[in-house]
């Protein structure tokens, strides 16, 4: 899944207004027992709010209007300012004694504690500079925006043209700290950036009404705004995207082609740059929220990836052939298994999620109120990035989630994937889960910024196993496309774990991928880029399905005939994304209570 929403998991501390910052910094009298739940819940709610503040596009996506028309701020020295607030609120937590708090209050504290020391942790490696991965962009995200923004009155339309005339500030900033990671010696591999530019000149074109920019204008006319000001607000529209956004394209494009490019890395592997190793050990930690080792994951992916080639050569002497080789090169290779057009792609990928709807209330007792939608990937990203990715909505401002499919290199995208791939990244995966959290009744910087990617993606990948007990591997080629989707996450933690710590190269991790798993060449290069420029986060998806599915044997074998797996469902999602040892309690306590 790309994370659309890892953006917000990642969004970066900020610091407080002047009057803030002083409520941040005042000494508070050693805490007593009734004195510990509101230290914590000051501090939840100073730093929510400044969250907001310093990332004003959150706000709007979540419904508020404080900082209409705002940007944040992407410059080092916010960064360093952003770290040093949330050692600020750190010290303030220190006077909190957990052990006198109620149960989910213990959780909110382990759970800010967490990202907050991280935040601080992560500042101090020179990588920080890195501001931009062969997945994500500043200038991608920002032809995202209109995406998660609201448009329902005039104010609203302002409010993104301004953010629009702002993004040359935003460039600008971005560039600045992309120049500080050359000089320290932090830039992408140059493995990574083979066609990078045409994800900064595919968002240029020569009428800026046809621009992804514009897209809100093309929408039905708010019945709030009267036709003269809609038309005086599109065409101011077009004019920043020309006179504004179109130059700072030109201009990044040109430092990239001029700057950055010439200076790309060498070596694949982030253990090679300063501090490269201890950085590549935080990663581990920030993305597993666990202490397992890069030796460790390594083993573990070896031993995941020989379990289901062995389960792979069954599935292919079901089907009739001599080896899992041979039957993974007729799906390779079968046209009949491939779209010919962008639009039967699109039809498979919406009748597969319709299909799984109408399955999940026999695995779920609650259910997400907020629907999803289905959408082709941006033409200027999808040519290098993956198969398909979930966008978050919004319940406040009435956004649904968005099942992004990749319609690019159609002869490499099988329908056979699909069944494991909408479980993953539509239901009752990623959309389930995020549009859950959102509703849940807890502190607002869990719903919205706690998305440890180890709960998140372990659960993308424990649904795709789901779909085995929802009976959607009905043929031997789907099956073989779930137990290809399950080796593609177990060689990551191979492949990840070689680049970044074992010294390989692309080619040997591209080697490996295509040995094991029976994903597309196309597939392949753009999965190893990215986990190239984005270390460690791979590691995330089988580390936690393997705790997940743990848990649920668990309390199989302790419950009994009085398992219920709806039950044990609705506990894991119902504390929202939480650290793999938080899950743990959690579900050690309901089996406790099931047994009681």
């Amino acid at each position: 899944m790309r994370t659309a929403f890892a953006s917000l998991a990642a969004i970066a501390l900020a610091s407080l207004s002047p009057s803030a910052a002083a409520l941040a910094t005042t000494p508070v009298p050693v805490s007593q027992p009734n004195q510990d739940a509101a230290i914590l819940h000051d501090v939840m709610a100073e730093f929510w709010a400044y969250v907001l503040e310093r990332n004003p596009t959150l706000a709007s996506s979540v419904g508020v209007d404080d900082y209409a028309g705002q940007v944040s701020d992407y410059s080092l020295a916010e960064m360093d300012r952003e770290a040093n607030q949330a050692g600020a609120f750190l010290k303030r937590l220190d006077m909190v004694h957990p052990d006198r708090l109620n149960e989910e209050d213990r959780v909110n504290y382990a759970i800010l504690q967490r990202m907050l020391r991280e935040q601080v942790e992560a500042n101090a490696f020179g990588q920080h500079t890195v501001n931009f991965t062969s997945y994500s962009s500043w200038h991608q995200n920002f032809a995202s925006l209109a995406s998660n923004s609201p448009f329902d009155s005039k104010a609203d339309y302002r409010s993104y043209i301004d953010r629009l005339a702002k993004f040359p500030q935003i460039n600008d900033q971005s560039i600045a700290v992309a120049d500080q990671a050359i000089a320290g010696g932090y830039t992408q591999p140059c493995v990574t950036l083979v066609g990078y530019e045409g994800t900064i000149t595919g968002l240029i074109t020569e009428d800026p009404t046809e621009s992804r920019f514009y897209e809100p204008f093309t929408r039905p006319r708010p019945a709030t705004i009267s036709e003269a000001d809609y038309e005086a607000l599109k065409r101011e529209a077009a004019q920043v995207i020309q006179h504004d956004v179109f130059p700072a394209l030109v201009k990044e494009r040109d430092w990239y082609t001029e700057n950055y490019a010439p200076k790309c890395a060498r070596d694949p592997g982030v253990s090679s740059q300063p501090g490269g190793a201890d950085y590549y050990a935080f990663r581990i930690r920030q993305m597993t929220t666990t202490d397992m080792t890069a030796d460790e994951i390594h083993q573990l992916g070896l031993s995941e990836v020989a379990r289901i080639r062995a389960e792979m050569e069954k599935v292919a002497a079901n089907a009739g052939y001599d080896s899992r080789e041979a039957f993974i090169e007729h799906l390779r290779t079968d046209p009949s298994y491939y779209a010919k057009t962008p639009e039967e792609l699109l039809a498979k990928s919406a009748q597969q999620a319709k299909s799984n709807d109408g399955k999940l209330p026999g695995l779920f007792g609650r259910l997400p109120r907020l629907p999803y939608g289905l959408k082709a990937i941006p033409a200027e990203t999808a040519e290098g990035t993956t198969t398909a990715y979930y966008g978050p909505g919004s319940p406040e401002i009435g956004v649904a989630g968005t099942y992004f499919v990749n319609t690019s290199k159609l002869d490499q995208r099988p329908f056979w994937e699909i069944p494991a791939l909408t479980s993953h990244e539509a239901v009752p995966g990623h959309h389930l889960q995020i549009a859950l959290q959102q509703e849940l009744e807890m502190p607002e910087f869990r719903k919205q910024l706690a998305f440890f990617t180890a709960f998140v993606e372990g659960w993308g990948l424990y649904s795709e196993r789901l779909g085995i007990e929802m009976g959607i591997y009905d043929t031997p080629q789907k099956d073989m496309g779930r137990l290809s989707y399950e080796m593609w996450r177990a060689c990551r933690l191979v492949v990840d774990t070689g680049i970044h710590s074992k010294g390989w190269s692309k080619e040997k991790a591209v080697a490996f991928m295509t040995e094991n798993s029976a994903l597309s060449a196309a597939n392949i290069d753009a999965e190893v880029n990215r986990y190239i420029s984005w270390p460690g986060q791979a590691l995330a998806y089988k580390i936690g399905e393997l705790k997940i599915r743990e848990l649920r044997k668990r309390a199989e074998d302790k419950l009994g005939e009085n398992f219920d797996i709806r039950g044990f469902h609705d506990v894991v999602l119902g504390q929202g994304a939480v650290p793999l040892d938080l899950l743990e309690q959690r579900v050690d306590a309901w089996i406790a209570q099931k047994a009681g």
